[in-house]
């Protein structure tokens, strides 16, 4: 199980509110602590803490890229309070288990990737995935930001250095020269950069919303390997045949997963004790490049 979350979320006291009748923990993400607090003269609210903050800012940096997705064009909850200690939002509703859903999703999603394509890969501000920064230093040259500040960045957490060996290591960076072999030369957009199915849910008239982002213009797909190689739930098979053929996906998508999510296996070795296969799933996509020259 992961070290944390801590037991226990700030009274709601402390930021202004004060009719907050109980809190209710929920589980389903890994980084934070979360429950819903029931108020007596005013809706719920979603509340997210840290026990012991990664750094100052990062509930900032989350509202933040809420509203950049918004003002994409997806559903995202309202952000009440962004504050150092502790994130509220608006409550959600879990999403629909509908094939339907799914469908409806593929084309939102299709349609923030289109929509918003950038002349550079990066973003204004670092910010962070889990309780991790993600670096997000502007680079023209999408294979150079992927290879730097989504793999490579993370050969020096504790953890990563010492699930993989000398070889991984090696065949990691031999792998990032190689990407522009690998993979093909695609555009910049804004990602969501988290996007698993855990963190997609409903607004009250079952419109997909998005939560937990962390943003920044990379290669759409990086969103996309996050759903295809986490599991999705059988009704979500839709999604994937309709948001391929709404971007004009080639053939070949399916063989890319595996290295674009790389960057995601890496972080979560990064970040937990149990990594959930990550540290098996990382050496098997590395095993090709390690008796590389």
């Amino acid at each position: 199980m992961p070290r944390f979350p801590p037991p226990k979320l700030p009274s709601l006291d402390n930021f202004g509110i004060h009719d907050v009748v109980a809190v209710e923990r929920v589980t389903g993400g890994l980084a934070a602590l979360a429950g819903i607090a029931t108020r007596r003269d005013a809706p719920p609210l979603f509340v997210k803490a840290f026990g012991d903050l990664p750094e100052d800012g990062v509930f900032a940096a989350e509202a933040e890229g809420l509203a950049a997705l918004r003002a994409g064009g997806m559903a995202t909850p309202d952000v009440i309070l962004a504050g150092r200690e502790v994130l509220l939002l608006s409550v959600l509703e879990p999403r629909p288990r509908t094939e339907t859903f799914w469908e409806r999703f593929a084309h939102e999603l299709a349609h923030l990737h289109t929509s918003t394509v950038h002349q550079r890969f990066g973003w204004h501000r670092d910010n962070w995935l889990g309780r991790r920064r993600q670096v997000n230093t502007w680079n023209d040259d999408g294979f150079a930001f992927f290879a730097e500040h989504r793999l490579l960045r993370w050969l020096g957490e504790p953890r990563v250095e010492a699930a993989l060996d000398a070889g991984d290591r090696a065949a990691l960076e031999r792998l990032c020269h190689r990407l522009p072999e690998l993979l093909p030369d695609r555009p910049a957009c804004l990602t969501h950069g988290d996007l698993w199915a855990q963190n997609l849910m409903a607004t009250s008239d079952g419109e997909p919303a998005l939560i937990d982002p962390a943003v920044s213009y990379m290669w759409a797909e990086v969103d996309l390997a996050h759903l295809w190689t986490t599991a999705p739930p059988p009704e979500a098979h839709r999604f994937f045949a309709a948001y391929a053929e709404l971007t004009a996906l080639d053939g070949d998508w399916r063989n890319r997963m595996p290295i674009i999510q790389l960057r995601q296996h890496l972080a979560v070795l990064a970040q937990f004790d149990d990594d959930w296969g990550a540290g098996q799933l990382i050496r098997a996509t590395l095993a090709p490049f390690r008796a590389s020259a």
